[in-house]
């Protein structure tokens, strides 16, 4: 298809511009990318895999995989996202994509029977920080305007990418130190309630979070609220 219509690109770009200078969450900036991406080259399938430490997460999809979204993972080198990203070289298949040496199947993603694929390497300051893959259902041959029009995409999104993963991890890191408060806060009403242990009052509010399907970071925040409300019940002497 050599019908592309970049005149939306500007307006993507400045749509892009200010979710990053709002510092917008990592997933709505990958979000804004796919879904031009999408509709820039009519693709059934469209995901970014984003490089983080020496994986490549599954961070956003123009299909809805809420149970593998930020789940599945893959090593560098590994699949032709995976070779996409060490050697920084686009790989374009007309057919029989999943044929291909360097495939890798994951079962959880129907995509993965569709024919035709494009992967290309997103470089930010002379470092992959990501692979945009795009998937047709049937034989597509990808035309070299399709391809210059992703790859560009790809080196003016590069930045923007990488700034809010950053964010990301920021954000990451603060709700880790935050939760780790609430736990350490919890412990010690246990130790002091219940007469045991620091690594006692911990494997209870592991056992628990297991247990009730919830995070660690909720279970203290019940054991914080029930020591709030003791209190408050308490009767002034």
């Amino acid at each position: 298809m050599d019908n592309l219509n970049l005149t939306p690109a500007l307006d993507f770009l400045h749509t892009l511009g200010t979710r990053i200078a709002a510092a917008d969450p990592l997933h709505e900036v990958l979000d804004e990318i796919v879904e031009f991406v999408a509709d820039l080259v009519s693709c059934d399938s469209c995901f970014i895999f984003v490089l983080e430490d020496d994986e490549l997460v599954l961070r956003a999809s123009k299909n809805p995989h809420p149970e593998v979204l930020d789940r599945l993972k893959m090593q560098v080198g590994q699949g032709i996202t995976g070779w996409v990203a060490v050697n920084r070289e686009i790989v374009s298949l007309s057919q029989n994509a999943s044929k291909d040496a360097r495939f890798k199947v994951f079962t959880e993603l129907p995509e993965d029977t569709y024919e035709a694929m494009l992967s290309v390497p997103i470089v930010s300051r002379g470092r992959v920080v990501s692979v945009i893959n795009v998937q047709h259902r049937e034989p597509h041959v990808y035309s070299t305007r399709e391809v210059k029009a992703i790859s560009t995409i790809g080196h003016l999104v590069g930045a923007a990418i990488e700034m809010a993963r950053l964010e990301h991890e920021v954000t990451q890191l603060s709700d880790k130190l935050a939760t780790r408060k609430l736990v350490e806060r919890a412990k010690g009403i246990m130790q002091r309630e219940l007469g045991i242990t620091e690594e006692e009052a911990y494997a209870t509010i592991q056992k628990q979070a297991r247990q009730r399907r919830k995070s660690m970071k909720e279970i203290s925040e019940a054991i914080l609220l029930a020591d709030e409300l003791k209190k408050g019940n308490r009767p002034v002497s």
